[in-house]
């Protein structure tokens, strides 16, 4: 029969260092409803549990916390962050993937960023059109009034369809 790992009160736990949620909050900026979403979706876990069944963490797991917080601060998806991770993890990567990967988020990143100042300078125009007094003709309305319909793509968040 295997040992059953014994499980420390809080304050045995604290006192060797390791943090609770709160605590690794604070520490890591990631908030505890944040650590609980990564814990749940396998990105990230406490390595322990008081107990009382509080999670605990040490410094790797606060490690980890950061290079998450920061892949999201970048863009970075989720699921480009286990990419990511499951990287940092080996060892033996090689830089090149790692290299490929930002490249391409940083494309993609551009590509957002036309379309955002395509946006921006849309609105400018509209909004040198409109008098802003108490008129009611207003070429922004009539703008967003005219748009043609489109169909959203397949898989998109506008798709309603599935």
């Amino acid at each position: 029969m295997a040992a059953k790992s014994i499980r420390p009160e809080l304050a045995d736990a604290l006192g060797q260092g390791l943090h609770n949620i709160g605590q690794a909050a604070a520490l890591t900026g990631v908030s505890a409803k944040m650590m609980r979403h990564y814990e749940a979706i396998g990105l990230a876990s406490p390595s322990g549990r008081t107990f009382a069944n509080y999670r605990l963490y040490n410094d790797a797991d606060l490690h980890r916390l950061r290079f998450i917080k920061r892949g999201r601060s970048l863009g970075f998806s989720i699921k480009q962050i286990e990419t990511l991770l499951a990287l940092w993890d080996n060892p033996q990567r090689a830089s090149a993937e790692v290299k490929q990967l930002a490249r391409a988020h940083a494309k993609e990143l551009a590509e957002k960023i036309r379309e955002l100042q395509a946006m921006q300078h849309t609105l400018e125009t509209l909004a040198k059109r409109c008098h802003g007094d108490g008129r009611p003709a207003c070429p922004i309305l009539e703008d967003l009034a005219s748009a043609p319909a489109t169909t959203p793509k397949r898989g998109s968040k506008r798709d309603v369809s599935r």
